[in-house]
């Protein structure tokens, strides 16, 4: 889709909604963008402007580059020498490093022992919501839906930490998808698999679904890259 074709990412949302007060009003807007690149709304190589952002969102230039500033130390945007700030495009490379971050993080998971009920409810609840996008053919909603999954895979550690850094890897991964042509093909193949992990799971054979995890991370990793690789040609 051409940038130019595209909607505000903000939605019509008011900026008193967006930004609710002026209490850390920086860390406010830093999470504002965050979700609008999660979300896809914000796509890797778009330009953050600080006039039309500071417009939009009632915010201060100051407040805005601080906002940048946090969001640069996550690796989702970058600063350009006299260009500006825009959403980071991410590299093979990069995609790969990921996957080492997420192959640790999301193992641990299902290592875990043992995970709460309600965290392996949970894992199951988002692969339920992943099927049910698919039915509506909203492929955008089961890639959220996928993200969540991974996400309470995460959980299962039950550590605030594992949470925290697996979400910081899985919105920097959301960058990448944007090289995907359409998010059907990349989504549907891993749609069983999520069920598969789901219900293993729920049996507590955490040895297979370790290793089920890892062969689908990789196989994951592959296709993304191959993607990328593509694109570069």
């Amino acid at each position: 889709m051409e940038r130019s074709e595209r909607s505000d990412p903000f939605g019509g949302v008011p900026a008193e909604q967006l930004v609710p007060g002026r209490a850390s009003a920086a860390q406010l807007v830093a999470g504002v963008l965050r979700d609008r690149i999660a979300a896809g709304a914000l796509l890797p190589g778009d330009r953050l402007s600080e006039e039309s952002l500071g417009e939009r969102l009632g915010v201060s230039r100051n407040t805005l580059r601080e906002a940048f500033r946090m969001l640069a130390e996550e690796r989702l945007v970058v600063h350009e020498m006299n260009r500006g700030v825009f959403v980071r495009v991410l590299a093979p490379d990069d995609v790969s490093d990921i996957y080492v971050v997420r192959r640790a993080l999301e193992t641990a998971g299902v290592r875990a022992d043992p995970p709460s009920p309600g965290a392996v409810q949970a894992v199951a609840a988002a692969v339920a919501d992943g099927e049910a996008a698919a039915e509506a053919g909203d492929w955008t909603a089961v890639g959220n839906a996928d993200l969540r999954f991974h996400r309470a895979i995460g959980a299962l550690t039950g550590s605030e930490r594992v949470d925290a850094a697996l979400t910081g890897v899985l919105t920097e991964l959301r960058l990448a998808f944007a090289v995907m042509p359409s998010p059907r093909p990349f989504h549907e193949p891993f749609l069983h698999r999520n069920r598969e992990l789901s219900e293993l799971l729920s049996r507590g054979e955490r040895r297979r679904a370790e290793h089920e995890l890892t062969t689908y991370l990789e196989d994951a990793r592959v296709m993304i890259t191959d993607r990328m690789t593509e694109a570069e040609a």
